[in-house]
Order: C-alpha cells, then sequence, then structure tokens
C-alpha cells in the first residue's frame, strides 16, 4: 500500500493533536484527527478530551461544522482506529459514517480487544474506504509510544511502567544521613513533574512515605488532572496524617499483612486499600508487585510512574517489572551515599541488568536518560 505524501503531513498533523491531549485523557488513548478535503484542504481538527466527553473524531466533526465546512466525501486522518463499541460514549465509526466521510487514514489499529479491527470492519461494511499505516511506519511507531501505556494495557494486561530516578554522576541518590533535596536541578525537576503529569499514577513505597512525607503530585507544570496515587505498605504503616492525602485524588494502598483495624481508618481518609501478599515461604511477607500490577490494569492504570526508594526500586527490577527507565544525572560527585537500586551484589558481569539508551537529552545543567531493558521489552 502506497501512502500519498499529503497523506503523511496530515497524519503528522493528527499526531500533534494527539500529542496536546497527553494529559488529559486518562484512561482513554490520546488521539488525534484531521478531517480534509481531497485536495488536502483542512476542514476540521479535534483531540480526544477527558474520559467521558468526546472523542477525536467527534471533535474534529464538530470543528468542521462551526466553520461551516461540509464533510461529505472528505477524509479522515486519525492516529487510532476509530471505536466501534458502546463505551463511556457512541462509536466514533458510526459517527464518521453518518456524517458521509468518504474515507479513513489511520496510523493504527485500536489494541482494544472490543475494537481490534470492528472499528474498520463497521467503516467498510459502509462503503467508507480505510487505510492503515504499516506498522513499521514513522508515524505508526509515534503515536503507538504516545500511548504506550494503553496498548500495554490491552495487549499485556499490565500498566506500562516508568521507573524514576535522580542521582549525581556517581549514582547516589542522597547523602549517607539521607539528604537528597536538591541533587537535580529546578529545570529536572519541573521536567520530572512533567512526566508525573503524563501517567494515570504515581507509586511509591512505604520507606519514602515514612522517610520524606511527600505529596507526590504534580504542581510544577499545569496538569488539568491529578495521577492516582499508589503506596506498596506491606505492613499498613502509612501515617494517617500523611501529606500524600490530597482530597479528590484517588490513592490505592497495597499491604500483605491484613490490618483490619488500620485498613478501615486509611479508607476514612480516603484510600481504597487492597491486601495482595506474596507467596515467598520463609520471608517477611511482601507485597506481590506482579499481581498488583494486574490489578492496577483492571483498574483502568495505563502508564505507571515509579518513585520509590532503593529497595522497592531493586524488587520491581529484579521481578522484570520494569519497562522503562527515567533517569536525572546531575553533574555532581557525591562520594559515598546511597545508591539508586539494592541490586546484587553481582559475582559476574554476565549478570548485569542490560539496558538500551531511547534518548539523552539535556535539562537545565542535567542529563536526562531515557533507557528499556535490552531488546525494548520486559519478562513480564
Amino acid at each position: 500500500m502506497v501512502f500519498m505524501p499529503e497523506s503523511s503531513i496530515l497524519l503528522e498533523r493528527a499526531l500533534a493533536l494527539a500529542t496536546q491531549a497527553l494529559r488529559l485523557t486518562s484512561p482513554n488513548p490520546r488521539v488525534g484527527c484531521v478531517i480534509a478535503d481531497a485536495s488536502g484542504r483542512i476542514l476540521g481538527l479535534g483531540h480526544t478530551q477527558r474520559a467521558g466527553q468526546a472523542h477525536a473524531e467527534i471533535m474534529a466533526l464538530r470543528d468542521a461544522q462551526a466553520q461551516g465546512h461540509a464533510v461529505q466525501g472528505a477524509i479522515a486522518y486519525v492516529t487510532l482506529e476509530p471505536c466501534s463499541h458502546h463505551g463511556r460514549t457512541g462509536p466514533c465509526s458510526d459517527a464518521l459514517i453518518a456524517a458521509g466521510i468518504g474515507k479513513v487514514v489511520a496510523s493504527n489499529t485500536d489494541p482494544n480487544p472490543l475494537v481490534a479491527g470492528q472499528g474498520f470492519a463497521r467503516l467498510l461494511a459502509a462503503g467508507v474506504q480505510v487505510e492503515v499505516l504499516p506498522t513499521e511506519h514513522r508515524l505508526a511507531i509515534a503515536s503507538r509510544e504516545l500511548n504506550i501505556g494503553f496498548f500495554s494495557r490491552m495487549t499485556r494486561q499490565t500498566p506500562w511502567v516508568r521507573l524514576k530516578l535522580a542521582a549525581s554522576l556517581d549514582g547516589q541518590t542522597a547523602l549517607q544521613n539521607g539528604v537528597s533535596q536538591w541533587i537535580t536541578s529546578p529545570e529536572a525537576r519541573a521536567d520530572g513533574h512533567a512526566w508525573r503529569a503524563r501517567a494515570c499514577a504515581v507509586l511509591t513505597g512505604i520507606g519514602t512515605v515514612l522517610a520524606d512525607n511527600p505529596r507526590l503530585d504534580v504542581r510544577l507544570v499545569d496538569t488539568p488532572r491529578q495521577p492516582s496515587l499508589v503506596v506498596v505498605d506491606s505492613c499498613l504503616e502509612t501515617p494517617l496524617d500523611a501529606a500524600l492525602f490530597i482530597a479528590g485524588r484517588a490513592c490505592i494502598i497495597y499491604a500483605a499483612v491484613q490490618n483490619d483495624v488500620k485498613k478501615s481508618a486509611l479508607e476514612a481518609r480516603g484510600a481504597t486499600v487492597i491486601y495482595l501478599p506474596g507467596s515467598t515461604p520463609g520471608t517477611q511477607a511482601k507485597v506481590d508487585l506482579a499481581a498488583m500490577l494486574r490489578d492496577l490494569a483492571q483498574r483502568e492504570i495505563n502508564e505507571l510512574h515509579v518513585e520509590a526508594g532503593h529497595k522497592l526500586n531493586g524488587s520491581f527490577i529484579r521481578g522484570a517489572l520494569v519497562d522503562e527507565f527515567l533517569l536525572y544525572m546531575a553533574p555532581k560527585l557525591l562520594g559515598q551515599g546511597q545508591g539508586m537500586t539494592n541490586l546484587g551484589p553481582f559475582t559476574a558481569l554476565g549478570e548485569a541488568v542490560e539496558l538500551e539508551f531511547e534518548s539523552i537529552e539535556r535539562v537545565g545543567p542535567d542529563l536526562r536518560l531515557l533507557a528499556r531493558p535490552h531488546q525494548g521489552v520486559s519478562a513480564k
């Protein structure tokens, strides 16, 4: 299938629209739509709104109508297959058919089993032409990357797990006395909040809660929504007056040791407490992290942003549960301090966790490194 240059140009525009929805649509995918006539003249633009509100195709149709443009026989360029099911909203494929759209050019097939080609089938049955980019096309890849958590949840039934770290050049996240504020620059911290903002949920461990009493909300960048908070707290030690209890924000606490009195008290503060003990014999009860991720997927968490201490970081890495590492590295040497994880000690280099760099960028005076497990897939 050959795609004309104007198709790529208009899909590029649709992708830019989808990017505008980065912090808005969870748990729905970030989708953009451009409606144009056969000559490439743009008639309507739109991107997906908050969950329960209009999808990209509906927004583009409304935009065309508001401008007085007829869309009969027009082409809809969309970054993801139009939906075909009744969820929080009606099927977008039906709306495109009813509007008289003559052709749909899409970047990707929707991985949602409730759609997964059925939207295209619905369009074709109504006489609408359909073209889909090859999966290796750069715009198809970019659209999937924008929705990497949604694709993960739909295909693997787990969120995309992104582990964020901030360290000195010699790999220390804090001094030996625990002081860590601030190793990285204000620019890096603001950038970190931008990554928080795109996530469905931010996760931390009870060690961080007790040591730092963090809020773990988004403050340094504008966002239309706050991500949910997840706490791994095996023994339910979260203080009832912890700063993480922010009105209106969903908070899920996973525990391994049953304590129904504390559970009730935490739930009175607005938290949801879930017991998910692991089954490793002869060890202190710990939360089953793999089961937790499956449970979070069922709760429609697409991207999980982890900001935890070295012990929980190590547990995630040892369990092959990390899909992506987001590391901010400051041009400082701290000497002896606290490291990023409690992996090892290894006795051979072959035991090392191998990663592949996805990108390396300057953020203020610091470096931001994005890396994924070797070959780009985790062992989940």
